[in-house]
């Protein structure tokens, strides 16, 4: 479902990405742990273009990301084809990037309508369903600022689901979150695992990893270290580095 090769991404000098290659396959979850700055976050925005790579490539259900090639060469997709292509691609920030001008149900249904052309009584009837499948069926008229963080997470994750994404993308969705909240998001991420939705969590929830991750990646310094089943990478690593992070991980 989701291919990456020899992935490369710079800002300024900084070289972020180092040759990034992996694959996820349909219906799997992969989780990516590593310390900060290792480039989790920038790969996963690698993968539905809102960082444009430097060298390599990434394809989502056979599709190149943000490019088409002809012959040998690439040549990058205008913004409207990118964004139509990037539907397919759901994501969930750390901070949760709800309109606070609407309520939680017109966030949901607002990109069904703008991008997918969705008409607003099919965008609605698909919203309410969604916010009852997060647990939110009696919070749909309220704005995000009465909603608590957790509530405010499952919004997003609703909004992301209404796409019809066939890859979910979840950056750190629990970091920002009192520790009391954070069980009620990874509850609806248990449950879209369930029903086999392909997902890539960077995460240092190393218990929803464990429980849940078909596939472990570990990274650091812009490079995959070491990568495999979750009981492999994270109660026998093989490398040092990847030791040395979980025993500050889970230490806490």
């Amino acid at each position: 479902m989701v291919k990456a090769e020899g992935v490369h991404k710079r800002f300024g000098r900084l070289e972020v990405l180092k040759g990034i290659s992996l694959e996820v396959a349909p219906g799997s979850v992969m989780c990516v742990i590593g310390p900060s700055g290792s480039g989790k976050s920038t790969f996963l925005r690698c993968i539905n273009h809102l960082e444009k790579i430097d060298r390599g490539r990434l394809w989502v259900d056979g599709e190149l990301v943000g490019y088409r090639q002809v012959g040998n060469k690439l040549h990058e997709l205008r913004e409207s084809e990118i964004v139509h292509s990037r539907a397919k691609i759901g994501m969930v920030f750390q901070r949760f990037n709800l309109f606070p001008h609407m309520t939680a149900i017109e966030n949901v249904r607002l990109a069904q309508e703008t991008v997918l052309g969705r008409k607003p009584d099919v965008a609605e009837g698909k919203a309410e369903a969604l916010m009852t499948r997060v647990g939110l069926a009696d919070k749909m008229d309220e704005y995000p600022a009465r909603l608590s963080g957790g509530q405010q997470q499952r919004v997003a994750i609703a909004r992301a689901l209404a796409m019809d994404p066939k890859v979910m993308l979840f950056d750190e969705v629990t970091s920002a979150l009192d520790p009391e909240l954070v069980k009620e998001v990874l509850d609806v991420m248990r449950e879209l695992a369930r029903e086999g939705m392909t997902m890539i969590v960077v995460t240092h929830e190393m218990g929803f990893a464990r429980e849940v991750g078909d596939h472990v990646v570990f990274m650091d310094e812009g490079v995959i270290v070491e990568q495999g089943a979750p009981a492999k990478i994270l109660d026998s690593p093989g490398e040092e580095r990847t030791k040395r992070f979980l025993g500050l991980v889970l230490e806490h």
